[in-house]
């Protein structure tokens, strides 16, 4: 005899589908990053990033307020997340051990129901929860190391530190936001594996298009020309005004 179609093989064919799916596409674009990094989103922010840090270490320490302000508005921008992440992972940690066999889980979700496969669901949501949360606290403390030596007078730091704590700050972001990514699929994966399934296709398809880049890297060189001209100017004011005030 055959075996028979039952609504749980759903959960079986299409979660694994939906995951490998995201999976893949994800390790393609870690690959393409690495390889590629001006062609995706995240290289070209990270360029922008480290041209930012060079510009700023230029600036005497004293007067690097307007730096302070960025940097501190994505520490707060991390914390947030981070908190925002850790209540999530409290309300599916409550909801695990509240949760119990209801009309709506028996009867209104097409695929399976059991226990097992319910207590899977809410697990794979903490998992996703808790890796934001720790990501977007990494995030904030290398933005915090980053603070600490854009701010340290009188020494010689290398723009190469700063850079690599600025950069891993943003990195340590993407990496929370893609846990949210996962975490979406997984979210409706509670109303049944279609929605799982069909929220995976569109949530790669939606990430193809905003993590590509297609824009040319601006090189931003140093203004030393523009900068010997201002000097050269106010050289020329001053030996002006130097010969207007000699005059009898």
């Amino acid at each position: 005899m055959g075996l028979t179609w039952k609504k749980e093989h759903l959960d079986t064919v299409l979660v694994p589908s939906g995951l490998l799916i995201m999976l893949g596409y994800h390790l393609f674009l870690l690959h393409r990053h690495l390889k590629l990094p001006h062609t995706t989103t995240m290289g070209h922010d990270n360029h922008y990033r480290g041209a930012w840090v060079e510009k700023m270490m230029q600036v005497e320490s004293k007067d690097r307020s307007q730096a302070l302000t960025v940097i501190n508005t994505n520490i707060s921008a991390a914390f947030n997340l981070s908190s925002i992440s850790l209540v999530l992972s409290s309300l599916i940690g409550a909801w695990i051990g509240t949760s119990s066999d209801t009309t709506f889980t028996s009867k209104l979700i097409y695929g399976n129901t059991s226990t097992s496969v319910i207590a899977i669901k809410h697990i794979s949501l903490l998992i996703c929860f808790l890796v934001a949360f720790a990501s977007f606290v990494q995030s904030a403390r290398c933005y915090v190391h980053s603070n600490f030596l854009i701010t340290m007078p009188n020494a010689d730091i290398p723009m190469t530190l700063v850079q690599k704590a600025v950069v891993s700050g943003s990195n340590f972001w993407s990496v929370g936001m893609r846990a949210f990514y996962f975490a979406t699929p997984l979210l409706l994966w509670v109303f049944g594996p279609i929605p799982m399934f069909v929220s995976s296709v569109v949530m790669v398809v939606v990430s193809y298009n905003l993590d590509w880049n297609s824009t040319p890297l601006l090189p931003f060189p140093p203004a030393e020309g523009r900068g010997r001209e201002i000097l050269k100017n106010i050289s020329q004011e001053i030996t002006a005004m130097i010969e207007h005030h000699g005059r009898p």
